[in-house]
């Protein structure tokens, strides 16, 4: 935060908006992580008789706040960058390069904190991508001050911000499909449901199976629910939780369900493909 105010009076004694630009990101990114933290301390909440899950699926909501306020941030860059285009005006080249390095280092070494776990969280994911914006956003930022120092040309200014604007939005795009995807409990991309499928299928004396679910609870949990048809009888809880085991070791998913069915002339109410 401190940061951001510095960026921000020297974005207006110096006249550069790419600095300005620049701090509305960092301010965005406060609010990204912020989000993040508070998520992952509310997903450690326990089970209650409301929320049975506990409160897992917050972490979602984060990163899709944190991937559609980046994306806002970035569209008012941009308005004021194609403002700054027809009417430029004088840019200080040193301060705002002296001011953007030290941005790329406050932000790029908070980014380097997250590094270890983007891939595997998409809310760590979504505060890693943030910090790695800003940190891209002041590179350009010192480029464009040097660039307006040695030639004097202001345009450079907006646009680079038009420039690091695009590549954000391109690297914001999939953070903010895969975790809208999330809160709409679609399967996550890791898994196939179709060799979810064909594994609980080829299970000894499971001759067909319906109802199959499997969605989030989190962004690092996975849960599921199914119908296993079996004439030969209940298998016994061993089966069960070998089944279960083999799921996560598979494919990560650690919170299965599943009902036995032995009949398998019963019609199941749940049985047909469009009904949930």
């Amino acid at each position: 935060m401190g940061f951001v105010g510095v960026e921000a009076v020297y974005g207006l004694i110096s006249g550069s908006v790419a600095l300005l630009a620049d701090a509305g990101h960092n301010l965005g990114d406060v609010l990204g992580l912020l989000t993040a933290w508070g998520a992952s301390r509310l997903a450690l909440r326990q089970p209650s008789d409301r929320y049975t899950y506990g409160l897992r699926s917050t972490s979602m909501l984060a990163a899709l706040f944190n991937a559609a306020t980046l994306l806002l941030v970035t569209g008012g860059v941009v308005a004021e960058a194609l403002h700054r285009l027809f009417v430029p005006g004088p840019v200080a080249g040193p301060t705002v390069m002296v001011v953007a390095a030290i941005g790329i280092a406050i932000n790029g070494g908070t980014a380097a904190l997250f590094a270890s776990g983007h891939k595997e969280d998409i809310n760590v994911r979504g505060a890693f991508l943030h910090m790695l914006s800003d940190a891209l956003v002041s590179a350009g930022v010192v480029a464009a001050g040097g660039v307006i120092w040695l030639t004097g040309w202001a345009v450079v200014d907006p646009l680079v911000s038009l420039v690091i604007s695009g590549l954000i939005v391109w690297g914001t795009w999939g953070l903010l499909r895969e975790s809208l995807n999330m809160v709409l409990h679609a399967v996550p991309q890791a898994i196939e449901p179709r060799k979810v499928r064909d594994a609980l299928g080829a299970l000894p004396g499971v001759s067909a199976l319906h109802d199959l679910h499997i969605w989030p609870m989190s962004t690092t949990e996975t849960a599921l629910t199914c119908h296993l048809v079996m004439p030969g009888g209940h298998p016994g809880d061993a089966f069960l939780a070998e089944a279960g085991q083999m799921l996560k070791t598979r494919y990560k998913i650690g919170h299965a369900t599943f009902q036995v069915e032995v009949d398998a002339g019963f019609a199941c109410p749940l049985e047909p493909d469009h009904v949930v």
